[in-house]
């Protein structure tokens, strides 16, 4: 029931409203598109299907890192308590806040910061989502990861990422389970990829 509701939303989510170029045009297609500064949006199918991972609940505190366009960031809105969304680019995060606020959400803090750090003022996080391909998982998010939490990463290389689905017990052991082959711009910072 509670995960069908969030594919309706994803469904019925115009993906228009967070493109502001040319590619705007194409927004109902299956497919990632470029938006501001290098950066892309990314397909729907792919969006829903790291939303249903992370078993979204009205009572979790979701950390994201990469604001990007703010399309992932309203579904997580949507159907958690609490957003801390970062994002390096200053321009893509104002851009994101502005629309998200216009939208009538009022559950999302945004942050201009350097993900690969994580936010450890407001931890630990129920659910942690990163936008974004790491050579590896960064252990300040697994720090930053409540027991009986989700995180779901893009990890590999430039050309190539392996979506993980991570999931920590109320003991704090850790599960790590592939999940599909992606594509998603880097991760900035300290996880970023050898150049």
């Amino acid at each position: 029931m509670k995960q069908q509701k969030l594919i309706n939303f994803v469904k019925s989510l115009d993906r228009s409203q967070f493109i502001d170029n040319p590619a705007k045009s194409f927004a109902t297609y299956d497919i990632a598109l470029p938006i501001e500064c290098g950066q892309t949006i990314s397909q729907p199918s792919l969006v829903l299907e790291m939303s249903l991972l992370l078993d979204l609940n009205e009572n979790c505190t979701v950390l994201e890192i990469g604001t990007g366009s703010g399309y992932q960031t309203a579904i997580l809105a949507k159907f958690a308590k609490q957003v801390y969304t970062l994002e390096l680019i200053p321009e893509l995060s104002k851009k994101a806040e502005a629309k998200l606020q216009k939208m009538g959400y009022k559950n999302i803090k945004f942050l201009i910061a350097d993900g690969s750090k994580g936010l450890e003022k407001h931890a630990p996080y129920d659910r942690i989502i990163v936008t974004a391909g790491a050579k590896e998982i960064p252990n300040e998010l697994l720090e930053q990861l409540n027991n009986n939490g989700i995180m779901v990463i893009p990890v590999g290389t430039s050309q190539l990422q392996t979506l993980k689905l991570i999931k920590k017990d109320y003991k704090g052991a850790i599960t790590i389970e592939p999940i599909t082959d992606v594509k998603f711009v880097e991760f900035k910072g300290k996880y970023g990829w050898p150049k």
